[in-house]
Parts: structure tokens; sequence; C-alpha cells
């Protein structure tokens, strides 16, 4: 028999975006040496998700595992735009050194940075190699981002074989529906809808649920699930960008949205395409002018 998953809440909690929960979850008695390690690694990564990357730099020291100073790695990253360069060299040499480069923890953090960086290419060298669901998601997550949507099928397969009711399994399938459209997206809302049956409702699942009711043409549904996840994390990036759009949809004004997400995340996507956009168009005005 295979020995008990002591960890199993804790990955779920995290996986699907109850953050608070995981923390507050977290006290588990008796947990092997390696569990353990996951188990933190978990609970700085909720952290770092909330956006208290100080507590994450400040607890883990220099002593402890490797896993989880990678972690710490992914909260310099993220703390503040002058820690990139430094971090991410230190990366580089981490994942250079044989005793250490393989460990899947370590991957995994250098694939989320390297896909934050929006290099692709340098995220599949640590992750394409898979040996844990994590690692198989990120790369369906990369996969989609570089709009090979038949690469990120494959991976999904993988995960299908290793476990098809994983949540992490059903996470990627919900992706890959949404990025493939059509009759697809009713599949992907109905496992967003099934999360939503089955554990606490979170920002990632309302927006999942969202994303695909627009997709289907249901402005008015898409806004009423935003705004409850707006309700749960007023500064949420996605919510944030994803009610920008309903809202150009619904006939309604989206600038305090955009406005709320060029203060919290200036950095985001959508930010970077309105100040272009915005430029653009002064130009184009100096010109006539």
């Amino acid at each position: 028999m295979a020995a008990p998953d002591h960890l199993f809440s804790l990955r779920n909690h995290f996986y699907l975006g109850a953050y608070q929960s995981a923390i507050n979850n977290s006290d588990i008695p008796n947990l092997p040496h390696d569990d353990a390690v996951e188990r933190d690694c978990l609970v700085y990564r909720s952290y770092i998700a909330l956006g208290s990357y100080q507590l994450v730099i400040s607890e883990i020291d220099d002593s402890a595992a490797t896993p989880l100073q990678a972690v710490k790695l992914l909260a310099l990253y993220l703390s503040s735009p002058e820690n990139k360069e430094s971090t991410i060299s230190s990366l580089k040499e981490w994942l250079a050194d044989p005793a250490i480069g393989n460990n899947s923890t370590l991957r995994l953090i250098a694939g989320i940075i390297f896909m934050h960086e929006e290099d692709y290419n340098e995220a599949l060298k640590h992750t394409n190699a898979g040996g844990t669901m994590e690692l198989h998601a990120l790369n369906v997550q990369i996969f989609l981002k570089m709009h090979r949507s038949d690469y990120a099928e494959r991976q999904l397969r993988v995960m299908q074989q290793t476990d098809e009711d994983h949540t992490l399994t059903q996470l990627a399938n919900a992706w890959l529906n949404v990025a493939v459209g059509g009759s697809k997206i009713q599949e992907a809302y109905l496992i967003f809808q099934d999360f939503s049956e089955n554990y606490a409702m979170t920002g990632l699942i309302l927006n999942g649920k969202a994303v695909c009711c627009m997709h289907m043409g249901n402005f008015d549904e898409a806004e009423t699930l935003l705004l409850e996840a707006l309700n749960k994390d007023a500064k949420d990036p996605e919510t944030l960008a994803n009610l920008i759009v309903c809202s150009l949809h619904l006939g309604k004004s989206s600038s305090r949205y955009l406005s709320q997400l060029k203060l919290s995340h200036p950095h985001h996507i959508l930010v970077k395409r309105a100040s272009s956009a915005e430029e653009n168009f002064e130009r184009a005005i100096q010109s006539v002018a």
C-alpha cells in the first residue's frame, strides 16, 4: 500500500489559490523530513502569492534546504526590479552546480522566473524533463504562452497518464481547453464549476469561470464572478485585467480598473499594451497636428 499523502489537502489549497487557507492549515505534526521541507515550500510560496516577499526573505536563512533557498530566490526576484539581475545570476549559478542543479523545486522556480522574463526557451531547458506534476503543469503554461497548444496537449497527456484526477491535471486541461476555444470552452467551464462545488471558492476558480463566460459571450455573468473575485482580493492582477476586458464588452468604463492595475502591477502585459497604444495615439495626433 502507498504511504498516506499528508500534504494532499495543503497542495490543493495552494494549487487552487486558497493561499491563506494553505498557511492556516499547514501545522501538520510528525512529518518526515522531505515532506516537512515540501510543506514549508508550499507555505512560503503561499506567502509569496499574497505579496509577503519580505517575510519569506527574512525567514529562510542560508542553512535552509535547497528547495527553500530556491523559494527565497523567487521572493527576491519578485520583491523589487533592482533584485532581478542578481537573482537571475544566482539562479544560473545554482542550476550549473551538479550537486543541486537537478533539484525539482529549483528547476520549477527557474521555470517560473524565466517565464516571468518571457524567456520561454530558457524556462523549458529546466522544466522540460518534468519529474513532478507541477513541472508538467508549468510546461503546459509555457507552451500555451508560446502558442504551441500541440506541445501543451502532449504534456497534458503525460499528466493524465500519471494521475487523471489530480488537481493540476484538471487545471491544465482547463487551460488548454480555453486556449483551443470553440466547443472546448464549455468543457473548461465545467472543470472550474466542479472545483467551485468541491472546494472553497477562490479568485483563481472565479477567474477561470469568468474567462469561460466571456468566451461564450456571457459578459453579465462574467462581471458578477469577477466582482466576487475582486471582493476576495482587490489587487489581484488577473481579476483587474479580466474586469477591464469585461467592462469594455459591456460598454462600461474600465478606467478605474486600469488605474488600479497600473498602481498595483505596473508591469502587467495589459498595462504595457495600454501604454503603448496611448503613445502611438499621441504620436499619430502630433504627426497630423
